[in-house]
C-alpha cells in the first residue's frame, strides 16, 4: 500500500512540475475569518511596503501567530526594526513557505547556534565534530552535509561557500547570535526566481533586528564547563539607531578530550530611516578555536578501546574566523520599490581531521588538514513595481545578484597537526551572476499566479600546484518557475508550485585531469552546474480558531548529486536521484500564553538509475518530526518542552546497514520579574538518551587490524544530559 501511495504522489507531483506556476499571493492583514497574513518575502527586500493598493489585500501564510510579541522568553528579539511591520503586497509563496519570528526561535532550548534553526519544519541540524565546525543539515530526504543544497543567508549575506576546502556549499552558522534574530524566512524547493545556487532543497534567510526593545546583559553557566556571556543594546545616534552586541563562549563538552571552545563574536549595526526608505550598515566579527572528537568506529567502543565519548586522535580540531561589512539601502517612489544590498566577507578555516585512522598511512596515521581562506564580495539589487493589464493587477520584480570569491584552498597530510605532505594547494577565482524576474497576477479574489525565470552564469579559474589540474571553467543555466494560489475558501487555500533549479559543483572538479594524490591517475571532469527539478502541491487551512495547519506534497529530481570530496581532494560523481515526500506542519495557540507546534515529514529517496549496489541514497532520512509546547507571557513563569525525532537512514545503497533513530527532549523553565530580571534553566537531552548525532558506514583501520581495513559503522554520540542556568537583565 505504501508503495502505491508513493507512486501516486510521484505521478501527481511530476505532472505538476510540467504544468504548474510558482505560487504568489497578495499579502496584508487579512479580512476577518481569513487566514493570517503571508510573511514570506525575500529577505534582501527588507520586506518593503509597496505604495498603497486600491484592492484590499487577501489572506495568506504565516507560521508566526505571535509576531507582535515585544520580547521572547529568552529576552531576545521580539523587537523590531522598521522591517517588522512592512509587508509586500504580492510575493511568491508556497504551502511549505513560512516566516518564523525571533521570539519563536528563542522560545525553545537548543545546545548550539545551528540547532536554533531546527525551528524550521522538517530540518534536522546535527554535529559530527567540534563546536567550531559547520553543522550537518538534513532536509527533505537530503543529507545536506555542511550545507549543500540549503542556501543560508544572514542579513542578505550568503553563508554557503562554493569550492570550499571541506565540501561544496559549506555553511558555518556558528557566528549567529540567536537573540538578535528578527525573523527567519523559509522557502523550500526550486520555485522562486530570486533563489539560485544551493537553494534546491531549501533556502533560509535570517534577518537581524535594527533595534532592541531593551538592552540585554546575560550570563549562562552549564554542565561540562559551558560558559556564555552576552551583552547587547541599541541607542539613538545621529538620527538613526546604533546596535551593538558582544558574545563570548567557553565550552569543554562531555568528551574525554575537552573541546576547549574559545569563541568571540560581535555585531555593530547602524540603521536609519524605514524599511522602504532607509539604510543599514553592519559590521560582524567572529573567531573560534577548538579541539574535536570526531566520529569513531563502533567496534572501538564495543571492544573497550575508547569510551563512548572518547577520541582516536586527540590532536583533531581547528580554527575559524569571519569578518564582514554589509549595507542595505531601500527607496520607494511612484515608480516602485528599489532595494540594494552589498557585502564583503573575509573567512578563514583550518581543520585537522582523522576519519580512517591508519587505513592510508599505517605508520603516521591518516590525519589531514584542510585550509580555506577567502575574500568574497557581492551585491543584490532588485526593483518591484505594480501595474495593470486590462482589469488585472500585476506586480513585477526584476533583480540581479552577483558574487566573486578569491580563494586559497588546500589539502595536506598531517600527523598531530604537523605537516607531512601536500595533496593539493590551489588558488581559485570564481564568480557568478544571476538575472531574474517574475510577475504575479491577481486575476480575481481567489486566483493568483506567478511566472518567472532566472538565468545564472558561473565562471572561474583554478591555479593548481599540479599544472594539469589548472584551467578555466564556465557554464550557464536558465531556470523557469511558475505557480498558482487558489482561495481562500472556508479559511483554506490551495497551492501549486514548480520550477527548475541548479546546484554548482566545486570548480576544481570541472578542471581536474589527474588524481592529486599521485599526479598520474587520470580523472574525469564533472559539469560545473547540475540541473534540479521540483514541484509541490499544498494546502493551508485554519479549521478552528488558533490552529494553522499546512500539508505539502513534493518531488525533487537531480540529474546527478555531484560533489567534490574535500576529504580526498577528488571529485566523485553520484547518480541521478528522486525524492518524493510529504510535510505536515501545525501550530496551535489555544491560549494567549500557550503555543503548541507539531511538524512531521516523510520522504522516499531513491537513485533513479539501475545499479547492482542498490537504489537507496546513503544518509537520506525517511522520517523526521518535532513537537514543542511553549508557555508564558511578558512576566511571570515561562517554560518549554521540545521533542525531536530523527528517523533511521540507510548507510549503504542496498540498505543492509542502517543508522539508529534518535528521540531527544529538551526542556526549559524560568521566571521573568517585573524589573526585567530573568532566571532560566535549560535541560538538554532531558532523558539522557544514549543515541547518536550522526552515523556513517565506511572503511577504517585501527592498529593491528588487516591492512585493507574494516567496514564499520562510525558514530558521533549525542551529548548526555546537561543543564544550563541563565541569569539575564533587561534595562
Amino acid at each position: 500500500m505504501r508503495g502505491v501511495v508513493l507512486r501516486v504522489i510521484s505521478a501527481v507531483a511530476s505532472s505538476t512540475l510540467c504544468a504548474l506556476p510558482a505560487a504568489a499571493h497578495e499579502r496584508g492583514t487579512g479580512a476577518p475569518g481569513e487566514l493570517p497574513p503571508i510573511a514570506v518575502a525575500a529577505p534582501d527586500d527588507q520586506h518593503p511596503k509597496r505604495h498603497a493598493r486600491k484592492r484590499p489585500p487577501k489572506s495568506g501564510n504565516s507560521r508566526n501567530q505571535t509576531a507582535a510579541r515585544t520580547d521572547s522568553p529568552t529576552g531576545g528579539s521580539g523587537a523590531t526594526g522598521a522591517a517588522a511591520t512592512a509587508s509586500p503586497a504580492l510575493q511568491p509563496t508556497a504551502a511549505s513557505a513560512v516566516r518564523i519570528s525571533g521570539a519563536e526561535v528563542n522560545a525553545v532550548p537548543f545546545s548550539r547556534p545551528g540547532e536554533a534553526l531546527e525551528v524550521v519544519p522538517g530540518l534536522i541540524v546535527t554535529q559530527h565534530s567540534g563546536e567550531g565546525k559547520a553543522n550537518q543539515y538534513f532536509l527533505r530526504g537530503f543529507n545536506l552535509d555542511h550545507g549543500t543544497d540549503l542556501a543560508i543567508k544572514v542579513d542578505g549575506m550568503p553563508v554557503n561557500m562554493p569550492t570550499h576546502g571541506h565540501g561544496q556549499g559549506y555553511a558555518d552558522i556558528n557566528f549567529l547570535i540567536p537573540e538578535l534574530i528578527q525573523f527567519v524566512d523559509v522557502r523550500k524547493g526550486p520555485y522562486f526566481a530570486d533563489q539560485g545556487d544551493f537553494a534546491s532543497a531549501g533556502a533560509l534567510a535570517i534577518s537581524y533586528v535594527n533595534k532592541l526593545p531593551n538592552n540585554i546583559a546575560e550570563m549562562t553557566f552549564g554542565s561540562f564547563g559551558y560558559r556564555r556571556a552576552l551583552a547587547a543594546g541599541s541607542n539613538p545616534v545621529g538620527g538613526g539607531t546604533l546596535l551593538a552586541a558582544v558574545e563570548a563562549v567557553k565550552y569543554d563538552g562531555p568528551w574525554d578530550v575537552p573541546d576547549d571552545v574559545r569563541k568571540l563574536n560581535g555585531v555593530l549595526r547602524y540603521s536609519q530611516g524605514t524599511a522602504t526608505d532607509g539604510l543599514t550598515l553592519t559590521a560582524m566579527a567572529y573567531s573560534n578555536g577548538w579541539n574535536s572528537t570526531d566520529q569513531v568506529p563502533q567496534r572501538a567502543i564495543d571492544q573497550g578501546l575508547i569510551t563512548r565519548l572518547g577520541s582516536l586522535d586527540p590532536s583533531d580540531g581547528g580554527t575559524s574566523s569571519r569578518f564582514s561589512l554589509s549595507g542595505n539601502w531601500a527607496q520607494s517612489s511612484d515608480y516602485g520599490q528599489t532595494n540594494v544590498s552589498a557585502y564583503v566577507v573575509r573567512s578563514d578555516l583550518r581543520l585537522f581531521n582523522n576519519f580512517t585512522y591508519f587505513l592510508d598511512n599505517p605508520v603516521n596515521g591518516d590525519q589531514f588538514s584542510q585550509l580555506d581562506g577567502r575574500t568574497l564580495g557581492g551585491v543584490d539589487a532588485r526593483h518591484t513595481f505594480d501595474w495593470r493589464f486590462a482589469a488585472f493587477e500585476m506586480q513585477t520584480r526584476v533583480g540581479m545578484q552577483g558574487r566573486y570569491d578569491d580563494i586559497h584552498v588546500g589539502l595536506f597530510k598531517t600527523e598531530q597537526r604537523t605537516w607531512l605532505s601536500t595533496v593539493r594547494d590551489d588558488r581559485v577565482q570564481e564568480g557568478n551572476i544571476g538575472l531574474w524576474t517574475d510577475t504575479t497576477t491577481h486575476w480575481n479574489d481567489w486566483l493568483h499566479t506567478t511566472v518567472g525565470i532566472r538565468e545564472d552564469f558561473f565562471a572561474g579559474h583554478v591555479f593548481s600546484d599540479t599544472p594539469e589540474n589548472s584551467g578555466n571553467a564556465q557554464a550557464s543555466m536558465a531556470s523557469p518557475k511558475a505557480g498558482i494560489v487558489l482561495g481562500p475558501w472556508f479559511k483554506t487555500e490551495f497551492y501549486g508550485n514548480a520550477g527548475y533549479g541548479l546546484h554548482s559543483n566545486d570548480i576544481r572538479g570541472a578542471t581536474i585531469t589527474v588524481d592529486p594524490n599521485d599526479k598520474v591517475t587520470p580523472l574525469d571532469r564533472v559539469p560545473l552546474l547540475v540541473r534540479s527539478r521540483g514541484a509541490e502541491l499544498g494546502i493551508r487551512t485554519r479549521p478552528i480558531e488558533g490552529l494553522t495547519s499546512s500539508l505539502a506534497i513534493f518531488v525533487l529530481d537531480f540529474d546527478s548529486e555531484l560533489l567534490f570530496v574535500g576529504d580526498a581532494g577528488t571529485t566523485e560523481p553520484s547518480r541521478p536521484s528522486r525524492r518524493v515526500g510529504v510535510e505536515w506542519t501545525n501550530q496551535y495557540k489555544p491560549l494567549p500564553w500557550m503555543t503548541v507546534d507539531l511538524d512531521v515529514a516523510q520522504t522516499h529517496a531513491r537513485f533513479t538509475d539501475f545499479d547492482p549496489a542498490g537504489a537507496r541514497i546513503p544518509g537520506a532520512p525517511a522520517w523526521v518530526a518535532s513537537s514543542a509546547i511553549t508557555l508564558g507571557g511578558d512576566t511571570g513563569w515561562f517554560g518549554a518542552l521540545k521533542a525531536r525525532y530523527f528517523g533511521p537512514r540507510p548507510l549503504i545503497e542496498d540498505d543492509s546497514v542502517r543508522s539508529r533513530s534518535s528521540l531527544i527532549f529538551n526542556a526549559r523553565a524560568g521566571y521573568k520579574f517585573d524589573n526585567g530580571l530573568r532566571v532560566q534553566l535549560d535541560v538538554l537531552n532531558l532523558f539522557n538518551a544514549q543515541t547518536n548525532q550522526i552515523e556513517y558506514y565506511y572503511l577504517s583501520r585501527l592498529p593491528g587490524e588487516p591492512i585493507e581495513g574494516v567496514a564499520d559503522r562510525h558514530v558521533h554520540p549525542a551529548e548526555p544530559l546537561a543543564v544550563r542556568l541563565t541569569v539575564a537583565a533587561r534595562f
